[in-house]
């Protein structure tokens, strides 16, 4: 896009006195009457800031590439969460289901291209999105530990755009930007609306989803709007599980109370999950303007956990492995004489010195008489998240500053996770143990002030040369609080073995609970050069100082040039960083995972606690990186091309350890700490600096309209090529997480998409193609494979009565496209499912199948 030096000028004061300065535009951002004067390709309807604090561009006309995907685009599948919504318009997005995952389960971590949740900036109109309070102990492998913003609260109905910066750009907007930056921009009308009820359910009979939503634009005097938003929503849970073959023996051998399914693998249940946003502005003057957004969103959580084995369950029913009973001895005294109680057979209840020694003795107890056919834990949680920006901005007019643009606004950000845990035991209780817990909560709390300002110089160049700059104030608290007293109590019986806490995820003790809190202030500048009008730089720098580790600065050298009319090259080189999470420097925590294919607990310690310093902990740093990209724009007709090669390097990535074994001397040092159930626990990890990556890529983008079958087509392409490789790690990281970082997700990925409209009646049809990946259950290596590519189909029809009324029908994976089955062998040769799965939970589409749903929508 090229436009006369005053139509550049209007639009970039046009742009920055309208929307915060960096912010990402929308299409309507250039006025009507200026529209004549600017060549743009019908394909190229939406217009950006990209990395920019210029005039607003075309994607087209960006030295960097971006993916836009307007709130009707979203609104078309069968999804209702945003995260699946963006994977299916996104290829370099990756998002898996995480189906037995702790906390991961409740706020699922995602990928933009390749790299862990924390390392994209999200960002909502503009303005830094807080993160979430829930660190993803168990990530499978690239997320693990990751920390990043809940993007799910999002409804796409209060979505005017969404755009998707695929770029490295901490020099412009600070820590966490090393893979991009995505922008949710909520709608601004000031009249109108939608309601839209939908109904759906997986092709197998499970997982009903019922969402009612609507948004609403209202003026706010003669010279503003508030648009307002709400959804809610409840989805069923799903199970893609067989019966385990030892809760299947148990049953077997008449042991009573076995579950018909022990362990469940799919989707969570989410109940009463409602989301309410709100986007309002105002004219103060002709020169200025306040704004202010926010919402509140809050949903249920409750999934499936692993199955405890009424025989082998260690610190509940043996700790030998399953070779003698765990008996408790109820006397005060210890005058019991419990018998000590080999299992020799599929049911313990029957031997006699069982039936004789515990069930009929009133003095000693096992839990096979409460719980005879072991237990399934159900963990889940209440997710909250609060925000509010406020803000002003405008354009001097008078004085020194005249002609300057300014955007002055302060943004808070709360995000709460209180934690619950049901059908377990504090074994350390015995007999007299609740059976559901809370077993704490976790909090993020984020304040952040921003000022920026912009203007345009004249240097004589092809146009004005712009010139920004600004100051940022971040303060981050991450909050502890303690659970109820039976979820982390030590019992009576805990001297004779009894795990400590509510088994599977232990209570936050008083002595865990705390508030930490780190600040930072930063700030840049930022300068683009149009040398001629078909060649244009940009430049950006940012110094950020935190105190807790000290000053970084970092760097963005961007570029475009146009070689023709129709074609362009653009390119940019950057470095950038992601500071450590204050989550991530001081939780700790308990879990319960597997490993090597046993259930085992294991402690997560902050790296700077004396166990994790000698085992190789030490206080975390910023993770560094350096990126550069480079890519072509092709427009011809109504055909739009671009292509970008992109390569980032990441150095002292944080992640999570492998689990370390402990010794005696380990344990003897917890203990003296205050670790809860420390001779329980078999194995320690914490958050450390421990690998290299270079994550390299290829992201092609094609759009195409025509007019075919009496109506209006348009067909979109869109493949990522990625592919990461761990450079340099340590026995802390562990070959197999290194496996995992590089072969979990696909390699390659690709849309195509045919959107067609008549006069009455629209259709859209996606194709997904997801190439081979690494399929992993239960994050254990003899169970890894290559599973193969796969395609998904998704296709929805709308029939609209009249201008204000449709009804669709679709389905998403509509020819129900099984994720690869799990066909593991054990070590003799044995085909082996231990642990109740059908699929591989590493399935780029998710394990559930085919779904298909209704909906109804009334526009106003």
């Amino acid at each position: 896009m090229k436009l006369k030096n005053n139509t550049l000028n209007q639009a970039i004061k046009f742009a920055l006195a309208t929307t915060t300065a960096g912010l990402f535009i929308s299409g309507s951002a250039i006025a009507a009457d200026e529209q004549s004067e600017v060549k743009v390709n019908k394909n190229v309807e939406k217009i950006a800031v990209v990395g920019t604090r210029s005039a607003p561009r075309s994607i087209g006309d960006s030295p960097v590439p971006i993916d836009i995907i307007g709130g009707e685009e979203l609104e078309k599948s069968g999804n209702t969460d945003m995260l699946e919504l963006l994977k299916g318009s996104v290829p370099s997005f990756n998002v898996h289901q995480n189906p037995i995952s702790d906390a991961a389960s409740l706020v699922r971590p995602a990928n933009l291209r390749g790299l862990p949740s924390d390392s994209t900036l999200v960002l909502l109109n503009g303005k830094r999105r807080h993160r979430a309070s829930v660190i993803a102990f168990l990530g499978g492998g690239i997320n693990d530990g990751a920390q990043g913003a809940d993007i799910s609260v999002i409804p796409s109905i209060a979505i005017k755009q969404v755009e998707v910066l695929r770029d490295g750009a901490a020099a412009q907007y600070g820590s966490d930007a090393i893979a991009g930056v995505m922008n949710f921009q909520l709608k601004d009308a000031s009249e109108g609306g939608k309601f839209e009820v939908r109904k759906g359910q997986y092709f197998e009979g499970d997982g009903d989803t019922t969402q009612i939503s609507g948004n609403v634009g209202l003026p706010f005097t003669d010279s503003g709007f508030a648009n307002l938003s709400f959804q809610y929503k409840t989805a069923d849970a799903t199970s893609r599980s067989v019966q385990r073959p030892d809760a299947a023996g148990f049953a077997a051998a008449g042991v009573p109370d076995v579950s018909s399914l022990a362990q469940v693998w799919g989707a969570p249940e989410v109940d009463d999950d409602i989301s309410l946003f709100g986007n309002v502005g105002l004219d103060l003057t002709n020169n200025s303007q306040f704004y202010m957004f926010g919402n509140y969103s809050e949903r249920d959580v409750r999934g499936g956990f692993y199955y405890r084995n009424p025989h082998t369950r260690s610190g509940v029913y043996s700790n030998d492995d399953g070779a003698t009973l765990l008996v408790a001895d109820l006397t005060d005294d210890m005058s019991g004489n419990c018998p000590t109680i080999s299992i020799t057979d599929g049911n313990v209840l029957d031997d006699p010195a069982y039936v004789n020694g515990v069930a009929n003795n009133p003095d000693c107890f096992a839990f096979n008489e409460m719980i005879p056919g072991g237990f399934t834990p159900n963990f889940g949680g209440n997710i909250t998240d609060t925000s509010l920006t406020i803000g002003t901005k405008g354009e001097f007019t008078d004085g020194f500053m005249k002609d300057v643009l300014y955007d002055l606004s302060g943004t808070v950000g709360l995000n709460e996770s209180r934690y619950f845990i049901y059908n377990t035991v504090n074994a350390s209780l015995g007999p007299d143990t609740p059976r559901d817990f809370s077993p704490g909560k976790y909090e993020q709390l984020e304040k952040n002030f921003n000022l920026d300002l912009s203007k345009g110089y004249d240097f004589g160049l092809a146009y004005d040369v712009n010139v920004a700059g600004g100051l940022e104030w971040h303060e981050e608290t991450f909050t502890v609080i303690s659970g109820d007293e039976a979820s982390y109590t030590a019992g009576p019986l805990t001297a004779q073995g009894f795990g400590i806490g509510s088994n599977g995820f232990p209570g936050f003790k008083p002595s865990q609970a705390g508030e930490f809190t780190r600040r930072n202030y930063a700030a840049f500048v930022d300068v683009e050069a149009p040398f001629t009008e078909d060649f244009l730089m940009g430049l950006a720098l940012r110094f950020e100082d935190y105190d807790s580790f000290g000053s970084t600065t970092n760097y963005k050298l961007m570029a475009q040039y146009h070689v023709t009319e129709d074609l362009n090259i653009r390119g940019s080189i950057s470095t950038g960083f992601r500071a450590p999470t204050v989550g991530q420097a001081n939780v700790s925590n308990v879990q319960t995972n597997l490993s090597d294919g046993v259930l085992r607990d294991s402690a997560l310690l902050p790296p700077t606690n004396p166990v994790a310093v000698q085992l190789g902990g030490t206080e975390l740093q910023p993770e560094e990186s350096q990126s550069y990209t480079f890519g072509a724009v092709y427009t011809i007709g109504d055909l739009f091309l671009t292509v970008d090669y992109y390569n980032i390097q990441v150095e002292d990535r944080i992640s999570q350890s492998e689990k370390i074994t402990l010794s005696q001397a380990d344990k003897d040092t917890l203990s003296a700490a205050g670790v809860p159930n420390v001779e329980g626990l078999a194995q320690v990890s914490f958050f450390t600096n421990d690998f290299d990556t270079t994550t390299q890529g290829v992201d092609v983008v094609a759009n195409y309209t025509a007019d075919i079958l009496g109506g209006s087509s348009t067909f979109s392409l869109a493949y990522n090529w990625n592919e990461t490789e761990v450079t340099k790690f340590s026995d802390i990281t562990g070959e197999f997480k290194v496996k995992r970082l590089e072969e979990d997700l696909p390699n390659h990925r690709a849309t195509l998409t045919w959107a067609q409209q008549w006069e009455s009646i629209s259709a859209f049809t996606r194709l997904n193609y997801y190439g081979e990946y690494q399929g992993v259950h239960v994050d254990y290596d003899a169970t890894a494979k290559t599973a193969d590519a796969s395609v998904t189909l998704d296709a929805e029809i709308t029939y609209f009565v009249n201008d204000s009324i449709s009804f669709s029908v679709g389905a998403q994976n509509l020819l129900d496209q099984d994720a690869e089955k799990l066909d593991f062998q054990d070590a003799t040769g044995i085909p082996n499912n231990n642990w109740g799965g059908k699929y591989y939970e590493t399935s780029p589409y998710g394990i559930n199948g085919g779904f298909y749903y209704a909906k109804a929508t009334y526009t106003f």
